[in-house]
């Protein structure tokens, strides 16, 4: 994994949002004055695999660029499975899906992530 900044227009979503939980995440945000964790990013696709609400509130909120850790998502080693019972994500579907634009329902990907950072604090005036 590699950390960096990214432009927020250069990134990929394959997932939707739930409108309630952006709003709450937004507010949280702004009052903190910095973002917790960064966002979980294919290097190769530049498809975001994890964080999709942080994306949009940074986005909403102005930011031009956000924090993120880029993975090589062919690797064996990151996972992904439905938050759905019963329903089946591939690697394949997620590449898809934010290649196209043809996004998932909210909650539809779970990515195992091994050593994912978290509680990194990033300063929002880094990501202006």
């Amino acid at each position: 994994m590699v950390f960096g900044i990214i432009k927020i227009k250069e990134l990929k979503e394959h997932e939707e949002i739930r409108p309630e939980y952006l709003e709450e995440l937004k507010n949280q945000i702004e009052q903190d004055g910095f973002l917790k964790d960064p966002i979980i990013v294919d290097k190769n696709t530049k498809i975001i695999l994890d964080g999709h609400h942080r994306y949009k509130s940074l986005k909403q909120l102005g930011y031009s660029k956000i924090a993120a850790y880029f993975v090589d998502y062919n690797s064996s080693e990151i996972k992904v499975q439905s938050w759905r019972k019963g329903e089946i994500v591939t690697k394949e579907d997620v590449i898809k899906a934010g290649l196209t634009g043809d996004k998932f329902p909210p909650k539809t990907s779970r990515h195992i992530i091994p050593n994912r950072p978290i509680n990194l604090h990033i300063p929002l005036k880094e990501l202006v």
